[in-house]
């Protein structure tokens, strides 16, 4: 029994990787819409997030026979809690990847605003920080993900500089201010999935130590 129980939670951690590779290929591409005003990549950005949200399914459904059938020890219901939460929250790096395709899509026939370099670094930061927490989990590396925790004030006061930058920028320029809202809500949206890359990490030092660090500071 402990060995089949083993087995199954191998085979949903390799889901779970199966979901991240689609989900960093999303977040990716998207950024590379935005960044290169591609409306055709930014479309198959959309139209391919239905295979996030049925590997996100897949997963739920195995969890849940887990916890039925199986009644794991307490070690083991870490594992899969923890496990849980990282689906959970890639499923949402997805959707943000689809928030800024769609304004991709939209900026990408429209004249370009004077923050591209701004954006590259937002979007760099916030790529990193969901490459490594994919590493984090792979590898069962806590000291990885409490570095992700660090960062996240980094993406955070990037996201901060953009929007001021463009209020001030709408403030003078007044018939680009639709351009700019979607400018604005695509940096929510890179900060967003920093913040997501960082309940990921919050979840791998979960499984791995049994310490929830979500409400403090990461040490």
């Amino acid at each position: 029994m402990e060995t089949h129980f083993h087995a199954q939670l191998d085979k949903m951690r390799l889901k779970v990787l199966e979901m991240a590779a689609y989900t960093q290929k999303a977040i990716e591409d998207a950024c590379k819409a935005l960044l290169e005003r591609d409306g055709d990549l930014a479309q198959k950005v959309i139209d391919n997030d239905m295979q996030i949200n049925l590997l996100e399914c897949e997963i739920d459904d195995m969890s849940l026979r887990l916890l039925a059938l199986d009644q794991p020890l307490a070690v083991d219901l870490r594992s899969i809690v923890g496990i849980m939460r990282v689906s959970v929250n890639l499923e949402r790096v997805g959707d943000e990847a689809v928030n800024i395709a769609e304004k991709a899509m939209f900026l990408s026939t429209r004249p370009p605003l004077p923050f591209g370099g701004q954006l590259k670094e937002l979007s760099d930061v916030a790529l990193e920080m969901f490459r490594a927490s994919i590493m984090a989990f792979r590898e069962g590396d806590p000291d990885l993900a409490r570095d992700i925790c660090r960062w996240d004030s980094q993406c955070n006061a990037l996201d901060v500089m953009v929007i001021k930058d463009l209020v001030n920028y709408m403030s003078k320029e007044a018939p680009a201010v639709e351009r700019a809202v979607s400018t604005v809500l695509t940096s929510r949206s890179l900060e967003r999935v920093g913040d997501l890359s960082t309940n990921i990490a919050e979840a791998v030092v979960f499984i791995v130590e049994g310490v929830s660090i979500k409400h403090r500071i990461c040490r």
